[in-house]
């Protein structure tokens, strides 16, 4: 029973393992805004999985749920972080992408709290705690729709010019953005002369050999930090 339940709560980290290795082939392929809105619905599906999972009378679909939950977020870490702030502009940048950081920190507090005995922790609410995960995806999934695409994924994957102008004056209105433009072109100028690594190659890359001590380090100890009581 032990290990069953060791199993349940790990398996949601080789889910996120899985789903970040393959954001940035879909990203590539068919977009963030796409990615993110087939994202929501893995997440309402394993959500409701689990929420099922008592009347059903199984514990099987709680791995299942958890573990579709681990690839739902480890495609929506990287892939949120790059569409906020690809769509936000440039003053704006760099709050937008510290907010994802500070929702992302204030979820798993609300989900704390909520698991407390005193509210959905108890015998007969689990199952609702543990499809509450749903409701986030469901109202993204309904907002969504109403934003367009990233501009640079337009403009330096599908070459879709009067598309990406279309959707900078969708985001950021009416005005003169042709500075913005002129940066994704330059980006994507540099792009084509840069070689993208894959993770394999990037820890056999010796230039990149101390920076990613340093990745590994930050990563394992900040769950050491007390980042979840503040």
């Amino acid at each position: 029973l032990l290990f069953l339940w060791s199993i349940t709560v790990s398996i949601f980290g080789i889910g996120g393992l899985l789903g970040s290795s393959g954001s940035r082939y879909l990203t590539v392929k068919y977009g963030k805004k796409k990615c993110l809105l087939c994202n929501n619905l893995l997440m309402i599906v394993a959500a409701s999985i689990m929420g099922c999972s008592k009347i059903a009378q199984s514990f099987e679909m709680i791995l299942i749920g958890r573990f579709m939950c681990g690839i739902s977020a480890g495609l929506c870490v990287p892939l949120h972080h790059q569409y906020v702030g690809e769509i936000s502009p440039r003053k704006l940048r760099g709050f937008a992408n510290s907010t994802s950081s500070f929702f992302w920190s204030l979820g798993k507090v609300v989900g704390q709290i909520s698991g407390q005995r005193e509210l959905l922790g108890s015998q007969s609410l689990w199952p609702m705690l543990m499809a509450s995960c749903g409701l986030p995806a469901l109202v993204q999934l309904v907002t969504l729709p109403f934003f367009p695409e990233s501009p640079p994924y337009l403009l330096m994957h599908k070459g879709d010019q009067e598309g990406c102008k279309k959707a900078i004056r969708q985001l950021w209105g009416e005005g003169h953005h042709q500075a913005e433009i002129d940066d994704i072109m330059k980006e994507k100028a540099t792009m084509k002369n840069t070689k993208i690594l894959s993770v394999l190659e990037l820890m056999k890359e010796p230039a990149f050999r101390w920076q990613l001590y340093m990745i590994v380090i930050l990563t394992a100890t900040v769950q050491l930090c007390g980042i979840n009581a503040v």
